[in-house]
């Protein structure tokens, strides 16, 4: 895996890329709130799929390079991801008839919905889609106020005639795979992968995740390309 800073307005972020042979899509993934991209998720899903003929680019955010310890404000992960995304096809070298699908786990995956549109993506996936926070599910206006929040983040590419698609954990604690599929019934072109016994780490105690995320990228890069 090859790694290279990108500059953007609030700092260097770290784009790390690995090449696939005669590649038909590349897949643009950011991290999570907590921690940069250095999770099984990510790390597992650019092992596997450059033999699917997917290149692949993990985006570390400023805040990480930085040595914070939780992430900065939503609107300034959108700054950083957009400038990263507006020269990332030189800097791994994609020609520009190259299908991008982006994404990301968790507050990344929020990220991507808000931008997909911004950066000329052709599809989304989305890891861990965190669609109602653990502490707002015990009182039903707090409840109702996130899923105000998050449901047009998650149907915004849809709106924009995007492909989505989400792979979420049955037993994720800021929605389960069940809770975002029936959010995503009604909206065109959106999939949900279930991952068994997985929470929203993407771990799970009954089966190996790393087949389902191979599964979800692969069919949100089939739907990029309209295969």
């Amino acid at each position: 895996m090859e790694s290279i800073d990108v500059p953007t307005p609030l700092g260097d972020a770290r784009v790390h890329h690995v090449r696939a042979s005669r590649p038909r899509a590349l897949l643009v993934l950011g991290h999570g709130a907590g921690r940069g991209t250095d999770t099984a998720d990510l790390l597992g899903l650019a092992r596997d799929l450059p033999a699917h003929r997917v290149s692949v680019a993990l985006v570390d955010q400023p805040w990480v390079l930085a040595g914070r310890r939780v992430a900065t404000a939503p609107p300034t992960l959108d700054v950083a991801w957009t400038a990263v995304l507006a020269g990332l096809r030189s800097v791994v070298g994609a020609s520009a008839r190259l299908p991008v699908v982006v994404g990301g786990r968790s507050a990344g995956a929020r990220v991507a919905c808000r931008t997909a549109g911004d950066v000329g993506a052709a599809g989304v996936l989305l890891l861990a889609f965190p669609l109602v926070p653990p502490a707002a599910r015990g009182d039903a206006d707090k409840h109702a106020r996130a899923l105000a929040k998050r449901r047009p983040e998650l149907t915004a590419p849809a709106a924009l005639a995007l492909p989505t698609v989400v792979a979420q954990g049955e037993r994720d604690g800021f929605g389960t795979a069940a809770e975002l599929r029936e959010v995503l019934r009604r909206v065109p072109r959106a999939e949900v992968v279930a991952v068994p016994g997985a929470d929203h780490a993407l771990r799970s105690t009954r089966e190996d995740p790393a087949p389902y995320l191979l599964e979800a990228a692969l069919r949100a890069v089939a739907l990029a390309r309209g295969e």
